[in-house]
């Protein structure tokens, strides 16, 4: 009966955090008491639901999208529900304050390569609850929540459920909806007591190498950064036995691995993207996560929704904000024809 009840249902409703990325290219990180060069700046989307979001739009995703969170009652609140009206995506469930500005993140980006490092500033996201969503009246098929670990509210414990976001995706759970996450990457020990209760209640579980070592203290990063693809397996089964229902789906620069609750394994390299045409890596992480929600929401098979997952994020590679790369459902698949993809991570048996 469950399953009739989430088949009826439609469309992908993200909550968690709103931000509007300020980023800066640099042209290298400076020392302290040093000076670096600002050669552009841009203003772009930033958090797990504003990027899912927009991502799926410009995919050209034929369901409903809908907005769950907290801005602030100010210029960049009103930049939110803008870009959400000019992507048709529902702000019904997306509210504004004046007890906390719109959080925001500047990003600097150099310009060799693409690395980044963020300042952020949590603003109106720290105050929501989600205490506002009535899933028992929401018609989405699934609810994506990001980042677990930079809510402040939903980080706290919960009685019942361990912290109030696993409190929050029980209910989704308990009303027919499929549930998925997203794990900020931050240098805290926190992951195992915030992250693992919310695992509980989650059918997709969709995050990079970092976090997933992180949660399952599986180090898969060797010293010559080099991807142990033992312990890879090993964490995404760890994931599972934590809790996670139906699937597993951990992405790095290399490629992505997914695992179901059957263990089975699904490898998907990534694509070479020539250094020249990337102009820096903020948003690659939930660019692919929208291709693989895109793909799940549809019915797809796990592979096919991976192949989308990279093409996505090459997609977001190729600009300096996290969505502004984002390309239509077929022209992001193309990118699989026009450049190679890496060898794959899969190991020899």
């Amino acid at each position: 009966m469950k399953k009739k009840t989430t088949l009826a249902r439609k469309g992908i409703l993200a909550g968690g955090n709103w931000i509007v990325d300020q980023v800066k290219m640099i042209d290298v990180w400076p020392q302290p008491e040093q000076l670096a060069n600002i050669h552009n700046q841009y203003e772009g989307t930033g958090g797990a639901p504003y990027n899912v979001l927009i991502d799926l739009a410009k995919l050209g995703a034929r369901f409903p999208l809908m907005a769950a969170g907290l801005v602030g009652k100010d210029a960049l609140g009103r930049r939110v529900f803008q870009d959400c009206r000019a992507h048709k995506i529902n702000t019904k469930h997306l509210g504004s304050t004046d007890r906390a500005p719109t959080s925001y993140t500047d990003v600097m980006t150099e310009i060799k390569g693409g690395r980044r490092t963020f300042f952020h500033m949590r603003g109106a996201n720290a105050l929501w609850k989600g205490d506002d969503l009535d899933f028992t009246q929401i018609k989405a098929r699934i609810f994506h929540l990001g980042y677990l670990l930079l809510l402040d509210q939903l980080d706290k414990p919960d009685r019942k459920h361990g912290t109030k976001a696993a409190a929050l995706l029980a209910a989704a759970q308990a009303a027919g909806i499929k549930t998925s996450v997203d794990v900020v990457s931050e240098d805290s020990d926190r992951f195992k007591e915030i992250v693992a209760p919310a695992l509980k209640h989650v059918d997709y579980c969709i995050l990079n190498e970092i976090e997933a070592g992180k949660i399952t203290g599986f180090r898969i990063r060797a010293e010559d950064g080099s991807l142990n693809t033992v312990y890879l397996r090993h964490a995404a089964g760890a994931l599972l036995q934590m809790g996670a229902q139906e699937l597993v789906v951990i992405h790095f620069p290399e490629g992505a691995l997914a695992r179901t609750r059957k263990g089975e394994d699904y490898w998907q390299p990534s694509l070479q993207i020539p250094a020249k045409k990337i102009a820096g890596a903020a948003g690659a992480g939930d660019a692919f996560c929208a291709g693989v929600l895109y793909g799940i929401h549809e019915g797809w098979e796990i592979q096919r929704c991976l192949r989308l997952g990279v093409c996505a994020a090459a997609a977001s590679l190729m600009a300096a904000t996290c969505t502004e790369g984002m390309r239509p459902l077929e022209e992001a698949l193309a990118f699989s024809k026009k450049f190679k993809f890496r060898p794959s991570p899969e190991p020899e048996e």
